[in-house]
């Protein structure tokens, strides 16, 4: 679903992705791992649009979407969530979700004014689809709750709850898991998997909680000082040498990385 060949974004004299090259099968749950620093955000604002690469491509579905913006991609079907929830605060859930759907026929004057019965209809279809998401996540009880006032799981919850109003291909989550606790950490975990298996949605994630990517991915990619490092199940990069060696360093070797 998604091909990175040869990505390169450098910042000043940084290298912030170095020659990264790596693929996200279609239908999988792909792990994004690394110790901070190691290019993972940069990586992931590069493909959904958010910095152009200094040089690469990036394949989406096997079309080339190098450097295309950010509405551009979110049109073809790929969206990204972000480690701080990016809602409208004052907004309800309900409404949260209704905003997410493009060109709306209520958006422009003439149909606002002269047709508002189509406006209408269409708003009512929103609802109703808006209603189906919030009933899929478990999210009833809050439909007209602020989003502003939910707690940092449900407002997770919420964003995955939007990629779930338009037709996604392909899911970016940037640590999902952040400052979530166990239980509604659960919740979205088993969100995820449902929306894996029964609607086909691709996920690429990146997490730091080892245990949770266990659970979730495979394949699990590492990166460390801006390329791929290795690939393969969470197992397997736990107990690989050189995983070890970018997370805690020479002479460290005996111990096993315990978060991404």
């Amino acid at each position: 679903m998604i091909k990175v060949e040869a990505l390169y974004k450098q910042f000043g004299g940084v290298h912030a992705v170095e020659n990264a090259t790596l693929a996200v099968e279609r239908g999988s749950i792909t792990g994004l791992i690394g110790p901070n620093g190691a290019g993972k955000t940069t990586l992931f604002n590069i493909i959904a649009g958010l910095f152009p690469p200094t040089s690469g491509r990036v394949l989406l579905d096997g079309e080339d979407v190098t450097g295309l913006p950010p509405h551009e991609l979110f049109a073809k079907g790929l969206l990204r969530t972000f480690q701080i929830a990016h809602e409208f605060s004052t907004l309800s859930v309900l409404e949260n979700l209704m905003m997410v759907p493009p060109q709306q026929k209520g958006e422009t004057l003439i149909n606002a004014w002269f047709r508002r019965g189509d406006v209408a209809r269409q708003e009512e279809e929103i609802r109703d689809k808006a209603h189906e998401v919030i009933k899929f996540l478990n999210l009833s009880h809050l439909t007209d709750e602020k989003a502003g006032n939910l707690s940092g799981g449900q407002k997770k919850l919420l964003e995955l709850g939007r990629t779930m109003m338009v037709d996604a291909k392909v899911v970016l989550l940037d640590e999902v898991g952040a400052g979530v606790n166990r239980t509604l950490l659960g919740e979205i975990g088993d969100a995820i998997i449902r929306l894996n298996e029964e609607r086909n949605y691709t996920f690429c994630m990146i997490e730091h909680d080892m245990d949770f990517i266990g659970r979730m991915c495979d394949p699990v990619i590492v990166m460390a000082e801006g390329s791929v490092l290795a690939e393969g199940t969470a197992e397997e990069v736990r107990s690989n040498e050189q995983v070890i060696e970018a997370y805690l360093g020479r002479g460290l070797k005996n111990k096993k990385p315990s978060a991404a």
